[in-house]
């Protein structure tokens, strides 16, 4: 394997791993992680993986660009895929209503699958973790049925409610804490994605898989939810 190496910043460089997204290269991108932190150590700042790339923050006072570049070749050669770990697997509970998803309704007569036809497809795969970001505890996970795969919204909203569940493109998502976005709004869940109490402030990590498992609204309440219909914000 060799990543095309771009300089992002002076203690900070972008490995290239893929050129596509798919699930098949996440063995690939931890096994690569997880190598890069043995290789550097002490002098590891962070690293996050993302769908195609890793990004690895160094300690400038401990290497220069040629040290880094040489641990980055040395932590990569001979890499192979990591398929011997234990998967984490996360069942979240969606209440899917038209509610507090707006879209919903949308993505239904734009599929032609019906709202039961959207619910039925979207809870019935496992998704994912490709990377953390955008917000703490935001996730962003694939690859959605083709049917349901909806473009940005051309204009963002300017508050989405915590626990909105999205599609944008064949991405699917839950927005952690109220912010603006642009995501198309199908659901929402009860359960708290970001915790200060948690190893990296997030209830899953890349590499892990996701379920959604439809429930009501009394289940959705019984479990904390905040059943609020979406408003846009003035």
């Amino acid at each position: 394997m060799k990543p095309r190496i771009e300089v992002v910043g002076i203690d900070c460089l972008m490995l290239r791993l893929f050129d596509e997204i798919d699930e098949t290269h996440m063995p690939w991108l931890l096994a690569a992680a997880r190598r890069l932190r043995e290789a550097f150590g002490g002098a590891l700042l962070d690293i996050v993986p993302s769908y195609t790339t890793l990004l690895v923050h160094y300690d400038l006072s401990q290497l220069d660009d040629d040290q880094a570049r040489q641990r980055v070749a040395e932590a990569l050669h001979d890499l192979q895929p990591d398929t011997g770990g234990q998967v984490r697997e996360l069942n979240i509970p969606v209440w899917y209503d038209p509610s507090v998803g707006p879209e919903l309704e949308v993505l239904g007569r734009r599929s032609g699958l019906g709202t039961a036809g959207v619910i039925e497809r979207h809870s019935a795969r496992t998704y994912q973790v490709f990377a953390l970001g955008f917000a703490p505890g935001f996730a962003f996970m694939g690859l959605v049925d083709e049917r349901l795969a909806s473009p940005r919204l051309q204009t963002p909203r300017k508050r989405v409610p915590a626990g909105s569940l999205g599609i944008a493109d064949r991405q699917t998502a839950i927005y952690p804490l109220v912010s603006p976005g642009g995501w198309n709004l199908i659901g929402r869940s009860p359960t708290r994605l970001f915790d200060r109490q948690l190893d990296g402030y997030s209830i899953w990590q890349p590499g892990d898989r996701v379920c959604f498992q439809p429930i009501d609204r009394a289940e959705f309440l019984r479990l904390g939810g905040d059943d609020t219909p979406y408003e846009e914000a003035p």
